[in-house]
């Protein structure tokens, strides 16, 4: 498996990541901005894009969802909780922010836990609300995908319909999995859980 980070993208500055089987599979941890830039990626590195695993259902995050899935076929997979955002530009504050939106609709819905596979692709869920109701994180050998609940020295805002308490509380989850693992955020640049939980001003409760 190999890692091919694509940083701030568009307006929202969105990060994706595109893994990499040894046979020419990849997945998409998230689809932000322009199926073009994404595209030419892939294409430059000869994959074959299979899946597309989804932090959450901003709109932020999914402006390439449908351009991508046109022209691969992908499958797009997401929690119950952000499921109806792909379909609703109100939900997914496309709305809001005034960005464009095209819904869409078939994404396979995932479980708390479950493991992923693709070619030698592997990476476990956890569930972790707190910026959204469903935002999840991805966890593979030595790296966690952790979209908008935990930046390089900040959190995921939960003025749009998320709750502190409880993205704290999923954040100690990070914590608790007793690892340092680095950490690959929605915004912004690489850290680690180490250092977060040292530094990261937002997490101060988790350090008493």
């Amino acid at each position: 498996m190999t890692l091919h980070p694509l940083y701030g993208l568009g307006d929202f500055g969105t990060n994706c990541y595109i893994l990499a089987s040894s046979d020419g599979l990849a997945a998409l941890i998230d689809a932000p901005y322009s199926a073009a830039a994404i595209s030419k990626k892939l294409d430059s590195e000869g994959l074959r894009l299979k899946k597309i695993f989804l932090t959450h259902g901003h709109c932020d995050h999914i402006e390439a969802l449908g351009g991508l899935c046109e022209k691969y076929g992908c499958e797009v997979f997401i929690s119950p909780g952000d499921a109806k955002m792909l379909a609703d530009g109100r939900l997914c504050l496309s709305e809001y922010f005034g960005t464009p939106f095209k819904p869409f609709y078939g994404a396979s819905e995932l479980s708390d836990g479950e493991t992923l596979s693709l070619g030698d692709i592997s990476l476990k869920v956890m569930f972790t609300p707190g910026h959204s109701a469903g935002s999840v994180c991805y966890i593979a050998r030595d790296f966690i995908f952790t979209g908008d609940t935990l930046f390089e020295g900040s959190v995921g805002r939960t003025d749009l319909g998320g709750d502190m308490n409880e993205l704290l509380l999923s954040v100690k989850k990070l914590m608790d999995l007793g690892r340092n693992y680095t950490v690959y955020p929605g915004h912004g640049a690489p850290s680690d859980l180490e250092t977060e939980l040292k530094f990261n001003p937002w997490l101060g409760p988790l350090r008493n």
